[in-house]
């Protein structure tokens, strides 16, 4: 991991946060006050229905969007206040991403669509190909190499996608419905693989609207309007309020 544990300094902090959006003539608050902690090797999942608010805290986890107001902390920085390049090299060292769709390019094989993070890193050719075999060997689909997505399942389309997300070593995997599109024996796998690499040391932060999905990680924060509440603990110190 790139990461390294600080005493108990958590990997992620954030201290009453909040996100507006001005839609129409209204604003919306689509994050009202939120305050978490999530620990190093953590495997959280954040729950709740469509408009709560869960995406939109994807997204300021994932630097993908900034808050309104309050702070965000990952591993000892204050990525809210950051510029947008530094905030795109986080992304692409600190925070794995597997969605819900897999968004592999089509015309690159599987080797070379896990490859795309590390080709964005300046990673060397050789460097990258053996980093991204050695993640499609995690998966169990070295053996699929020279695949393109449309001649691989759909659980074998999202390993793929796990693997890209794996392929730069990031201390977080963040997965956003990681078994929605999948049947639920491929769901049940790709479900296991998730929490062999959270054993393996990976912070594992899951978005899901779906409970028996929730209840497999070790701590469960449901939101609801913009607002969230801790439901399940498990090992590693950490605090979720509203």
């Amino acid at each position: 991991m790139e990461a390294e544990q600080n005493g108990n300094q958590p990997l992620i902090r954030i201290e009453q946060l909040n996100k507006q959006y001005k839609m129409g003539g209204e604003i919306v608050h689509a994050l009202s006050g939120i305050s978490l902690e999530i620990a190093h090797g953590d495997m959280l999942a954040i729950i709740g229905p469509s408009g709560s608010g869960k995406s939109t805290l994807m997204n300021v986890i994932g630097c993908l969007d900034g808050p309104t107001s309050g702070s965000y902390w990952m591993d000892g920085e204050e990525v809210s206040r950051l510029r947008e390049n530094r905030l795109a090299e986080i992304r692409n060292r600190k925070i794995g991403f597997i969605f819900q769709n897999f968004n592999l390019l089509n015309k690159l094989t599987a080797l070379e669509n896990v490859e795309l993070p590390l080709i964005y890193r300046g990673v060397p050719a050789k460097q990258r190909k053996d980093a991204a075999m050695e993640a499609l060997a995690k998966v169990g689909l070295d053996s699929r190499s020279k695949h393109r997505p449309n001649e691989l399942s759909g659980g074998q389309q999202q390993r793929v996608a796990i693997a890209r997300a794996l392929a730069g070593n990031p201390p977080i995997l963040l997965a956003d419905e990681p078994t929605g599109a999948l049947d639920t024996k491929t769901g049940v796998e790709v479900m296991g693989l998730i929490k062999e690499l959270n054993a393996a040391g990976h912070t594992i932060i899951l978005i899901t609207h779906d409970l028996s999905i929730a209840q497999q990680a070790g701590r469960v924060v449901r939101i609801s309007d913009g607002r969230i509440s801790e439901e399940g603990g498990g090992a590693g110190a950490y605090r979720a309020s509203v």
